[in-house]
């Protein structure tokens, strides 16, 4: 005899007859429902991805509640997700020095666990000298390290990936025929032409980025705080995940700070850290570039 709960079938048909506000937290429920097995699916799935997407995209919910929102699309497929190997994972932005494109979201776990799946961690031909030297050393990678249980809510497919080393980070980039973002070059996806502050311009308000303040106390799906974008469409410029950038020198690299551990005063544009390129952090991840 089925454990499936016998209303499994309608629920979803009830708790989208409620007011926007109000379908969150049993659409959250019953999507868990399913990735657990314990509610027939029957093109549930699909449905459950549609009604999340709806929300999501007309802002629905407070940060927790989009957190997750964001978490359940995550695992049920999140259809914005893209890889570089697609034209629309780029924008391409007019700087007046030189135009280049850049990856509207940060990486995801989903694009880097599909490089580390395809055996990127064993070909030299991605790794630097420096970085071939420092991973050879190691006795856990990121791929070793993201097993591990505790960091369960890290490696949400369509959260961004973290916890990556500098090293890691220049030899996912190499492999996708692209690079890290210049500071000078993210600065100007922030700012654009007319020199926005933040990517929506100012002031930087409250429920605009998941930073410190919002007190979520991890990273959240990519394009889930929707302010959190410029008017090219780049997203989680200001928080969600701090990034590694391209500058730096042999003892020191530069990240953009702005992050879900730092408060708002990290997602300046014109911030930055220089920090050590073996660094981990479950705030620290990377977005990629190319050369227009």
């Amino acid at each position: 005899m089925s454990s499936v709960p016998p209303h499994s079938e309608h629920e979803l048909d009830e708790i989208l007859a409620l007011p926007a506000g109000r379908r969150i937290e049993p659409l959250v429920a019953l999507g868990r429902q399913v990735l657990a097995g314990s509610a027939r699916d029957n093109g549930l799935s699909e449905q459950l991805i549609e009604a999340l997407l709806e929300l999501i995209r007309n802002c629905a919910g407070d940060s927790q509640q989009r957190l997750q929102m964001g978490e359940v699309l995550g695992y049920l497929g999140d259809p914005r997700l893209r890889v570089p190997e697609n034209p629309a994972y780029w924008k391409r932005i007019e700087m007046p020095e030189h135009p280049f494109l850049v990856g509207r979201h940060p990486v995801t776990n989903m694009e880097f666990r599909n490089w580390v799946d395809a055996g990127g961690y064993r070909d030299d031909a991605h790794w630097s000298p420096e970085g071939l030297a420092w991973r050879d050393a190691q006795d856990k990678l990121w791929p070793e390290l993201a097993e591990d249980p505790e960091v369960a809510t890290l490696v949400v497919p369509n959260q961004p990936v973290v916890g990556l080393t500098w090293y890691e980070a220049e030899a996912y980039a190499t492999a996708k025929g692209a690079r890290l973002l210049s500071l000078d070059e993210r600065r100007y996806v922030v700012r654009g032409a007319e020199k926005r502050p933040y990517p929506w311009g100012e002031p930087f308000g409250a429920g605009n980025a998941n930073t410190r303040e919002e007190v979520l106390g991890r990273p959240c799906a990519v394009g889930i705080f929707y302010s959190d974008h410029t008017p090219e469409g780049v997203w989680d410029l200001a928080g969600n995940v701090a990034e590694w950038c391209a500058d730096g020198n042999e003892r020191l690299r530069v990240i953009h700070p702005g992050s879900w551990q730092q408060p708002a005063m990290a997602s300046w544009a014109k911030a930055l850290e220089m920090i050590d390129p073996t660094t981990r952090s479950a705030d620290l991840g990377m977005r990629l570039a190319r050369n227009g």
